[in-house]
């Protein structure tokens, strides 16, 4: 799915507060792994559209 430039800043922001929320809360390991790897596919998908 290809967003334009702001729209996946906006989505890279909200989730990096996610990572952030999920580590600073301590939860389980295997949520704040999802949580990276979904931050991971936005900054991929960002680098890979060139912006």
């Amino acid at each position: 799915m290809e967003y334009s430039k702001d729209e996946l800043v906006k989505k890279i922001e909200a989730a990096r507060l996610v990572l952030d929320k999920s580590i600073d809360e301590r939860q389980d390991y295997e949520e704040v792994y999802q949580n990276s790897v979904k931050l991971d596919r936005l900054i991929e998908e960002y680098i890979d559209s060139g912006y």
